[in-house]
């Protein structure tokens, strides 16, 4: 079975009140945090309102956080295309590829906040169609096509790139809410796919139907799309307990909810916590929860029930949130590296089996203490050593040593 991805996607979602100078700056410090830990991928997106999403160019973050990383991949999570000049896009990923040395990932979306198509003047009804229109073109650029093309939104007349991606097929992903456009949009080109609608009960279930939009749009246009290529957002935060966990994310989720999701965003429906229990309660212990406040046990668990209601997924996406400090976050980040990614890949299954090998099978081993219990009696002055011979003063692996004080006293 092909080993699961692991990454992060940084929207980012900050409380206000922290410099921004040095929240961009830690935002960088925890990229490198990742690569050293083997990290697959690294996600930051592009919004221009709200206040706790202050991170415009995706482009530019990332370059810096190419200069101090040297292998996890940076993907652009995501660049609003109608916002931008298709070719303009296509120039700054390209430039993006060869800055990071191939490591450039390009995620595309219609645009998340209606204040930023506001902000914009763009009319929300035509961001999805322009997302379309946007990649179809960005596609022929990276061939190395010359594109004359003229819409309602962005004239081009005999454009090139003077240069290509620095990869030979720079990855290209959408992201996906709940509804199809996302998974449509995936099947009509054949890329790849960021779900990002899963970190809600619903959207985790909705899952199945999902992909079905994505076969169903590659069938029609002739494409395919691959499970490998699907990469599903989840939101965690772990520490060696569930209670300690509960204490260090509890009073950020309620800020992050109370403030963001509902007094700012205005979600419908949702309501406010009335406490950092509640929040955690309502978030993480509810059936069918999508976020786990807990152990590593508790994730593993959740990612395998996540694998088995989708179907399968190539790639796990962690969302970066402030629910805890930065000391406890980055805690959260380096257990999940520790303990959680081994456990799903099967990386110490070789470890185990090794262990309950030597365990069942203790008395082939007693061979070795019989050997070197015969070496020493076969030495007069080895063997009269063996009374003033003490545990632990013999060189010899626990494993094959034998018991030298039981030997002394047979041979007197």
């Amino acid at each position: 079975m092909a080993r699961l991805k692991f990454g992060a996607f940084l929207a980012p979602h900050h409380p206000i009140g922290e410099h921004p100078m040095l929240q961009f700056r830690r935002d960088l410090d925890l990229v490198a945090q990742l690569d050293e830990l083997g990290y697959d991928e690294f996600w930051c997106g592009e919004h221009h309102s709200s206040g706790w999403e202050m991170i415009a160019s995706p482009e530019m973050f990332l370059a810096a956080a190419g200069e101090r990383t040297r292998r996890i991949r940076l993907g652009t999570g995501v660049i609003s295309l109608p916002y931008h000049h298709p070719y303009n896009v296509a120039q700054r990923m390209v430039q993006l590829d060869h800055m990071t040395g191939g490591r450039a990932i390009f995620g595309s979306g219609p645009g998340a906040l209606a204040s930023d198509a506001h902000t914009l003047g763009i009319d929300p009804m035509t961001q999805r169609d322009r997302q379309d229109e946007a990649i179809s073109i960005i596609r022929r650029l990276f061939n190395g096509e010359r594109v004359t093309a003229k819409s309602d939104w962005f004239t081009m007349n005999d454009a090139a790139l003077q240069i290509l991606p620095l990869q030979e097929e720079m990855p290209f992903v959408v992201a996906s809410q709940i509804s199809p456009s996302g998974m449509t949009l995936a099947g009509k080109y054949g890329i790849g796919i960021i779900s990002l609608g899963s970190m809600s009960t619903q959207g985790l279930m909705a899952l199945p139907q999902q992909w079905e939009f994505a076969e169903d749009a590659a069938k029609k246009h002739g494409t395919n799309v691959s499970r490998a290529n699907w990469r599903v957002l989840l939101s965690w935060h772990i520490a060696e307990t569930r209670e300690q966990a509960r204490r260090e994310a509890g009073p950020g989720l309620m800020r992050w909810h109370n403030e963001y999701i509902v007094g700012t965003l205005m979600r419908p429906g949702l309501q406010a916590f009335s406490s950092p229990d509640e929040a955690v309660d309502k978030t993480a212990f509810v059936d069918g929860a999508a976020a786990t406040i807990g152990t590593p046990d508790d994730l593993v668990k959740t990612i395998k029930n996540l694998m088995q209601v989708s179907g399968g997924v190539g790639h796990i996406i962690g969302f970066v949130h402030d629910w805890a400090n930065p000391e406890n976050t980055r805690r959260s980040w380096d257990m999940v590296a520790r303990y959680v990614v081994p456990e799903i890949n099967g990386y110490i299954d070789g470890l185990r089996r090794s262990q309950t090998f030597v365990i069942e099978n203790r008395d082939i081993f007693e061979r070795a203490g019989q050997a070197v219990m015969a070496k020493i009696m076969d030495n007069d002055k080895a063997a009269a050593a063996l009374a003033r011979t003490g545990p632990g003063r013999v060189a010899i692996p626990a494993v094959n040593a034998p018991d030298l004080q039981e030997a002394a006293k047979r041979k007197a």
